[in-house]
């Protein structure tokens, strides 16, 4: 048999590996799907690959590849058994365990024995040899072998570089004995026993003493007297206080001398009247009477754990399992993956996305987002438990969590990849993160649909120089609307400063704070405090050239088909520490913002002279410079020679090399392009006049070609409705963008003559850098620096699919000179544009995220979708209806757009 064995074995050896270092070993999550050794079908890992593949996609692989051998890895899990006096059978563990290989399912904490299974499979027979078979094996399989059952999981990896250290659970944990001697410790107001100290306060565990630290975790100041007690009692185990939320805590032991874990926290505290759910960790780790702690009650009510809720399971109710704080994670894509668009982007091309996936596709975001949309939509991993099992638990009377959700590890450590923020196990800023993942999906899109497009849209900024009330106007791209928070605007004002009253007294007397108040908001005050006027830091005025007062406002220059809106609870004390405002906004289901929408350039408004900052020159030399600059500006005559040979005006050509700086012909060059259209383009060189003489040199305009470009997405709209591209360039510049006047200024303009079509092009479809140079941090980085902006990416209005479905008008008009077809069309066209601009619909919410914390750095998210009609929560892996969505508590709100009648 071994004979036999080796000889089968033998065309495939040089196909077989043994795992070096750096190597990853895949052997507990399919790269396609969430299936593992735990599922009917296990897992069969790659023996060399070291990919792992459920059973419906380990056929593609060995197709793809020609890779013949896997090994198939199977977990058998039961319950324990009971013994003859009822107490649990110790944990038995087969000889034959993946050693790395965790549990991949929540018990509730029953305890389980589980056998593994391994043998190698040879495709495309799947002739079968079960492992160990050491003696029958060559020995390079052997080796193979064993060290992919003992290689390490490739996340542990990523652990292992973290700073934090592993803390394990107690060995007092389940054996402490509490006294039962009446002790009840208050919600706050907490200080040492045995001195005043009321910071780094620990609470022990056995009797309830409440003693004052060292030198515990954080270094904080105190008298020692929480160990002091130990030595005398030796209760081993006590609980930092402040550090106390429904998450867990900072457990320490004196015995074993480091923190520990208690996995019966909640029951220990519970003992002394402290309720887990309604504790909150302080904003800056210690707890003081000063803080202003948030209402008790938002754990409770925004998981509406005080509820009864009923699971749900199916298609699209599918939780994910928390990887130690990535919630912000799961509600984003949970959130994400109920959109049309990104169910159609990945879920609806998964065989293509996986057949033409590339040979790791543990690295492919494509490949890991279908997956994950797979998961989350498919049912596959949310199924109902069977009758038995139901009558099963009634008769026991017992109730064990059926649903188990996924663990998107392989997407999370793809995700997170080079970020230091997500790449770690703290919790992180849910609207960051959505940022980020829309980066990605931007990054990831090109040549097919980039379903993120359904945020983006276009916010005019309009900035006023307070001195000489003239304007610029500017577009930027953004993918969410950020709501300031305004608490002057409170509906109970009134029951705010009484408790403010109530809080400095008790502080005074050193009594416990009185209950928080939460700030009511009015949403229409917020959305005031949006389009209020906001200054300018370190504005300067291109009218004065001088720095000057300045104000900004914003407005929407196109609307998204999903506006996602962001609550701006989040603050900074006077320590930098973030802070969270407690506050209740009442956002309403419906929302009309078209009040909002841009108007462009008003009539009686003055622009801003199309001048850029002076450069800045240095202290010891600013009095040469600036004389000599003005006297006799220095020209790179070199420069203008070789532009005038190309045929441009010899004083054109003057100014294109003094305005660009002496840099060169190439930068000059493309000033020419960017300002050949002016009236002034061959007059001679003037020089600025000055407000200030020690003013070091005059400005220059900018040197980019699409300063004045209108935006691609208006051009888009003109050009789908059939009229020339050049034509409609010329009419959004004659009409400052606006595109209700530039189409009235077509029409009334058809003979007018424009530079040939081809120079317009040219000078008109450069990559537009500085439009958008205004933009937050958040916009700028998610914009790609690839991405293809000659393509219509901001969807504006229900009308906008009408228009995009005109090829045929843009077919029939594109090669005539005359409007005849246009103007045939236009009848139907002007109403619905009319409907475009005056009567666009507004939006309807269907999902929201809620934070439950002091800060980002901490807390737990949560997200409630509406589908079907009904509300729903998703919390982890736990997916039930809800009876009461607190959408007056959410952070981020999603609404899409009505459609159109």
């Amino acid at each position: 048999m071994a004979t036999d064995l080796g000889e089968l074995l033998v065309p495939y050896m040089p196909t077989i590996r043994v795992p070096r270092t750096g190597d990853r070993v895949f052997k507990s999550e399919c790269a396609f799907s969430y299936d593992s050794p735990e599922s009917e079908g296990g897992l069969y890992v790659c023996m060399n690959t070291f990919l792992g593949f459920g059973r419906e996609h380990v056929e593609r692989h060995y197709h793809k590849t020609g890779q013949s051998v896997y090994m198939h890895l199977k977990r058998h899990v039961k319950e324990k058994a009971t013994g003859a006096a009822g107490g649990a059978i110790s944990r038995r563990r087969n000889g034959k365990v993946f050693l790395d290989l965790e549990l991949n399912r929540d018990f509730n904490g029953v305890d389980y024995e589980y056998e593994d299974e391994a043998k190698l499979v040879i495709f495309p027979d799947h002739f079968e040899i079960p492992l160990p078979n050491i003696e029958e094996l060559p020995a390079l399989v052997t080796i193979a072998c064993d060290a992919v059952l003992n290689a390490s999981s490739p996340y542990k990896k990523q652990e292992a570089d973290s700073w934090e250290e592993e803390i394990q659970v107690s060995k007092h944990a389940r054996s402490l004995r509490q006294q039962e001697n009446g002790v009840r410790i208050p919600p706050s107001g907490w200080k040492c026993a045995k001195c005043e100290m009321r910071e780094n306060l620990w609470l022990n565990l056995t009797d309830g003493s409440v003693l004052c630290g060292k030198w515990f975790f954080d270094g904080s100041g105190g008298n020692g007297h929480a160990l002091e007690h130990y030595k005398e009692t030796n209760f081993p185990l006590a609980v930092k206080l402040d550090t106390i939320t429904p998450d867990g805590a900072d457990i320490y032991s004196f015995d074993e001398e480091e923190a520990v874990l208690d996995p019966h926290i909640s029951e220990h505290l519970l003992h002394f009247g402290i309720d887990m759910l309604q504790m909150q960790r302080t904003e800056n780790g210690h707890h003081t009477d000063n803080d202003v702690q948030p209402c008790v009650s938002d754990w409770e009510v925004i998981q509406e754990s005080s509820l009864k809720l009923k699971p749900v399971y199916g298609s699209g109710y599918t939780g994910i399992k928390n990887l130690a704080n990535s919630c912000y994670l799961s509600t984003t894509m949970q959130v994400l993956f109920s959109i049309p668009e990104f169910q159609r982007a990945y879920v609806g091309n998964l065989q293509r996305i996986f057949d033409y996936s590339p040979l790791d596709p543990t690295q492919d975001f494509s490949t890991q987002m279908a997956k994950l949309g797979h998961g989350l939509l498919s049912g596959q991993y949310s199924k109902p438990p069977m009758k038995s099992e139901l009558i099963e638990q009634v008769m026991k009377e017992e109730y064990k969590q059926q649903q188990r959700g996924i663990s998107p590890k392989m997407f999370k450590a793809l995700v997170s990849k080079g970020h230091p923020e997500f790449s770690s196990d703290r919790q992180q800023d849910a609207h960051e993160f959505f940022l980020h993942l829309i980066n990605l999906v931007e990054r990831n899109s090109s040549g097919s649909e980039n379903p993120g497009d359904v945020f983006r849209f276009l916010v005019e900024e309009r900035v006023q120089c307070c001195q000489t009330q003239k304007v610029r106007y500017t577009q930027r791209i953004d993918y969410l609307m950020q709501l300031p928070v305004p608490l002057e605007a409170a509906s109970n004002r009134e029951e705010l400063i009484a408790y403010e009253s109530k809080r400095k007294e008790a502080e005074e007397n050193m009594r416990p704070p009185p209950e928080p108040v939460r700030a009511r908001i009015p949403f229409t005050a917020c959305l005031q405090a949006f389009t209020e006027p906001e200054n300018v830091p370190d504005f300067w005025s291109s009218a004065l050239q001088a720095k000057s007062a300045g104000v900004k406002t914003s407005r929407f220059a196109s609307f998204p088909e999903y506006m996602v809106m962001q609550i701006k609870k989040f603050t900074f004390g006077v320590d930098w520490v973030p802070k969270k405002l407690d506050v209740s906004v009442d956002v309403p289901d419906f929302l009309d913002l078209n009040r909002l929408r841009a108007t462009g350039l008003q009539t009686g408004e003055a622009e801003l002279p199309d001048l850029t900052p002076p450069i800045v020159i240095p202290e010891d030399t600013r009095g040469s410079t600036t004389n000599n600059s003005l006297e006799s500006p220095e020209i790179d005559e070199s420069s203008v020679m070789q532009l005038a040979e190309m045929g441009f005006p010899l004083e054109a050509c003057r100014k294109a090399v003094y305005y660009t700086g002496n840099m060169g012909a190439e930068m000059a060059f493309n000033w020419i392009i960017a300002h050949m259209e002016e009236p002034d383009f061959a007059e001679p060189l003037a020089i600025p006049s000055y407000m200030e003489p020690d003013l070091p040199s005059p400005s220059f305009p900018t040197i980019s070609a699409l300063d004045n470009q209108p935006p691609e997405e208006s051009i888009s709209i003109l050009t789908s409705m059939g009229f020339p591209r050049h034509h409609t360039i010329q009419a959004l510049k004659a009409t400052n963008n606006n595109l209700e006047r530039a189409l009235d200024w077509i029409f009334t303009h058809p003979d007018c003559e424009d530079e040939s079509e081809a120079m317009s092009d040219t000078a008109e479809t450069e990559p537009n850098n500085n439009s958008f140079s205004n933009a937050n941090a958040h916009s700028d980085s998610s914009l790609s620096p690839d991405q293809d902006l000659s393509s219509p990416r901001v969807r504006d209005g229900p009308g906008r699919k009408f228009l995009q479905n005109t090829e045929l008008n843009k077919q029939r008009s594109t090669h005539t000179e005359d409007y005849t077809v246009c103007i045939h069309c236009w009848i139907d066209i002007s109403l619905l544009m009319l409907l475009f601009f005056f009567f666009l619909k507004g939006y309807e919410l269907f999902a929201f995220i809620s934070h439950m914390g002091s800060s980002t750095m901490s807390g737990h998210y949560v997200c409630h979708i509406k589908k079907e009609g009904r509300w729903l929560i998703y919390n982890d892996h736990k997916v039930c209806l809800s009876e009461r969505p607190p959408k007056d508590l959410g952070y981020m709100y999603f609404y899409r757009r009505l459609s159109s009648c």
